[in-house]
């Protein structure tokens, strides 16, 4: 694997690991992310981060787009979150932290630990 792709993907594992550390103390309930601010731009900037090196990864080498599950979605994601902020849905964001990054983060784990 291309060693800048392999940073990428680890880029994507410290910025799932972060969101994850964000509710580690306390259980991930939707109203209380709701009321944090600070909370809410930590994630969308993580969010960020994931679509960015996954943009990186798939210009890089196209055939993982149909090994990182929904890569155009996420890469979607981070487009609308730089560029159209106030369109952000936090129930959207929240659904993506519930259904969708616990598979990006299997997916990025399978990806790194066959690579080595």
């Amino acid at each position: 694997m291309d060693e800048r792709v392999l940073k990428w993907l680890f880029d994507i594992k410290m910025a799932i690991e972060e969101i994850d550390l964000y509710f580690e103390k306390t259980d991930k309930d939707f109203d209380e992310y709701r009321k944090n601010t600070m909370l809410k731009r930590a994630v969308e900037r993580d969010l960020e981060i994931i679509g960015e090196a996954v943009n990186r990864i798939i210009k890089r080498d196209a055939s993982f787009i149909n090994t990182i599950s929904n890569a155009k979605a996420i890469i979607g994601l981070r487009n609308q979150v730089i560029h159209a902020y106030d369109n952000i849905s936090d129930e959207n964001i929240w659904s993506i932290l519930i259904n969708h990054l616990p598979k990006l983060k299997s997916d990025i784990d399978k990806l790194i630990t066959d690579n080595k």
